[in-house]
Parts: C-alpha cells; structure tokens; sequence
C-alpha cells in the first residue's frame, strides 16, 4: 500500500505571511463485515468520529465479506499490498504475526486497563491486536424443562457435573418431549468444532496442543483425559442424544426455539433472537465441568497494525479512539456481542444489570480461555475439526486422535517449531 499525504495549504507568498500545512495521513483499514449493513455502519461512523478529533490520521475502510477475508489477507502480504490497519480474528493473530504481516501494536496500558483479557492479542509477550467485543458461549434451556425434569438449576459457582450434565440428557431423552436431548450445533463447521468443542476436551483435561511448550500434540489430543473426552463425544451420537454432522442447518437455527431440543449448545449472538422467537423462560446456563474445570471459548475479531504499515503509531491512535465506552456499546446493542468492559456494558440494553443477556459478560469473564495462542493453530484448528466430525460419524477414537496428533507434530516440526 502507498501511504498518501496532500499538500492542503501552500506558500501564500514571498512576502507577508507564508504557511504550509499538509493533511491527514491515510491508514487504510481491512475489515471482515462487508454485507452486513448494522455493524458497518456503527464501524464507519467511529472511523468518521476519529477522522475528525484530530489532525494527524485519516482512516478509510474497505470491507470484505467474512468467508473470504482472511485468503484476501493472505494474498495481499504474499504480494506486499496489505494496508495499515488489519482486522484479525483472534486465534488467527499469532500465525499473521509469526509471518510477518502484522507487527506489535504501540498502544497504551491505560488504554486497554479494565478490558476483558481475552479481547486483547498477544503474540510472545507483545500486544498485536485489541477487540472492541468478546464472544461467549453458554447451555441453552427453559426453566420450565428444568422444573419439569426435576433438574438443579446450574449457576457459575455450581455448574453442572460431568455426570449431572448427562444425567439432564437423559433425562430429556426419556421424557419424550424431544426430537433430541442436545443441540451441539453440528451444522455449523469451521471455526465452530474448535471454538465450541475444544473446551469440552479441556474441561476432560486435554487440549489440543501442549500448552506448555506449543511443540506438540502428543499427550494433549490422545492422552487418557483426551480419550475419555473422545468416547464421551462419540457416545452423544451414537446413544442418540445429539443430531450428527448431517444436521439440517434450518434446525440449528430454530430447533431450540421450535422445541426440536432440549438444551442447545450456543452463542450469546443467537440469545435475542431465541427471546424475539418466544423462549419467554430462557436460561443461560454455564458450562458443565467434567473435571479439570469449567471452560467456555474466547477470542473474537480484533484491530491492528499490519506488518508493513510505517505508521503504527496512527493505528494505535485509531484503536484506543475506537475503545471508548460508547462505541463497544453502540457495537453491543448493534450486533448483540459483549461488549469487553463492565462500564460500556453499563451502557447497553441486554448486557446492564437484569439485562437480558448479562449473564453472558460474567461467564466470559469465570469461564473464558482462549484458544491456543501459536502459529500453527491455523493448521492445528482445521485438524481438531476432522477429527471430531469423523468421531461423531463413528471413526474408532484412538486411532483418529493419533492420527490428528501425527498430523499436527508433522506441521509444527515443517514449520520449525513456530518460533516458540
């Protein structure tokens, strides 16, 4: 990208007052939400606030539709044309910056103080990206299914067990009432299986790489706790709990609003909807714990500066101008997304106090972790879904999560380890 600068005032004369002035740098902003009207509309009306505080920096937006973003950023840093400021989604910014396209973003303590931790991206004790949202993701169900089963109600302090959380299934398999117990959501592919699922694995005390050095799979995807997490997976399919992966999409959408299900496995965007739909008793219910913990998905779309962008700084500026409180409000009541600090929560319909969807902002908080922060999560992410899908599908569940591991130590040892 060439940076443009303009000379707006010129020598006025030899004699007499003379000035020059020159006018805002541009900073060329990428973003994922081309098509969707509401939240280009709140983010342009930002950039115009910004574009107008101050004398330094003018930012312009290209936007892209979200399926086809990301191989767009990839194309243009292979080609030396990314812009200055990228929109990232969060798992993904430890690879875009092991490769190079995106660089430590010059932001203030001050300014990221108070946020939700998850909103924040860092890369080898380094900032690159900041989050005006968070996502989560919570248990589904009516009080009224609850009464009628006879289930506890579940909270953050007192989420359901391993053992309680399949009993609840059970329950509802027996009762009747419903096509199935469970809806995990298994239209929905991509992201989805890692961002949803992996924390099951976790909470069983697996994961999909080893954390502690990000060099290997082995022990974390087939050790015994990754195991018994697999035959638990398996059997929601194969006892007839949970729909498999020829879900009809339509059913994903409204088959909890429909009754189709019992409990639906769902994020916090599909929360007003399910209420418009007529779900007057609709509970949000924490992740079960079934043994190390209870633990929900973290990391959404997130700003920074691209790796050769020459001024960071401006796009420093643009971010901690975008962090304010009444814009990650505006974005919450647009888009229907956590907002990432308690003030601007304060300052929405469904995440203030007895909002709506408030009990969302407190399990990002207890619950949250992020996926793992390494380059080759990427390839890892894309692994851990073909795995569970052929699970689900009845694949013997050693041998595919042997096979997942080989695949993915096969990927960090091609690529050096990933510079951890």
């Amino acid at each position: 990208m060439k940076l443009k600068t303009t000379l707006v005032a010129a020598l006025l004369g030899t004699t007499g007052f003379a000035g020059t002035a020159t006018a805002q740098t541009e900073l060329t902003m990428w973003y994922h939400g081309g098509g969707n009207e509401v939240e280009s509309n709140i983010l342009n009306s930002i950039v115009s606030d910004f574009n107008a505080s101050q004398g330094d920096w003018m930012v312009s937006v290209e936007s892209f539709p979200q399926g086809s973003y990301n191989d767009s950023v990839v194309a243009a840093a292979l080609a030396g044309n990314l812009p200055c400021i990228l929109d990232v989604d969060g798992p993904v910014m430890p690879n875009w910056a092991w490769a190079g396209y995106m660089q430590p973003l010059p932001i203030s303590d001050a300014a990221l103080d108070g946020h939700l931790d998850s909103t924040i991206g860092r890369w080898n004790g380094e900032v690159y990206s900041v989050g005006l949202w968070e996502a989560a993701v919570a248990l589904y169900a009516r009080q009224s299914t609850l009464d009628a089963l006879g289930l506890r109600t579940p909270t953050l302090d007192a989420p359901w067990t391993g053992d309680e959380f399949m009993a609840a299934l059970a329950a509802a398999k027996a009762s009747g009432e419903y096509e199935f117990a469970l809806d995990p959501g298994m239209a929905w592919t991509g992201e989805w299986y890692p961002y949803a699922f992996s924390p099951f694995l976790q909470s069983f005390g697996g994961d999909i790489v080893d954390r502690s050095t990000y060099q290997t799979a082995e022990g974390a995807l087939n050790g015994d706790a990754a195991l018994a997490f697999g035959d638990w997976w398996q059997s929601l399919f194969t006892e007839g709990y949970a729909p498999g992966t020829s879900q009809d999409p339509a059913d994903r959408d409204t088959g909890f609003i429909d009754g189709k299900y019992a409990f639906s496995w769902n994020g916090n965007w599909a929360g007003v909807a399910t209420l418009d739909g007529g779900v007057d008793d609709v509970v949000f219910l924490p992740a079960p714990d079934f043994g190390n913990g209870s633990v929900i998905g973290a990391g959404s779309w997130q700003f920074g500066a691209s790796g050769t962008c020459p001024h960071p700084d401006g796009v420093a500026a643009f971010v901690e101008h975008a962090l304010q409180d009444q814009y990650l409000a505006a974005f919450s009541d647009g888009i229907g997304l956590i907002p990432s600090t308690t003030e601007a929560a304060a300052m929405t319909k469904n995440y203030a106090a007895g909002g709506a969807l408030q009990p969302f902002f407190g399990l990002s908080e207890a619950q949250a972790l992020v996926r793992p922060v390494s380059p080759g999560y990427v390839v890892a992410a894309k692994v851990f879904e073909k795995a569970l899908a052929d699970i689900a599908n009845g694949a013997d569940v050693a041998d595919t999560l042997d096979a997942a591991v080989d695949e993915i130590n096969a990927d960090i040892e091609r690529n050096g380890g990933y510079g951890h």
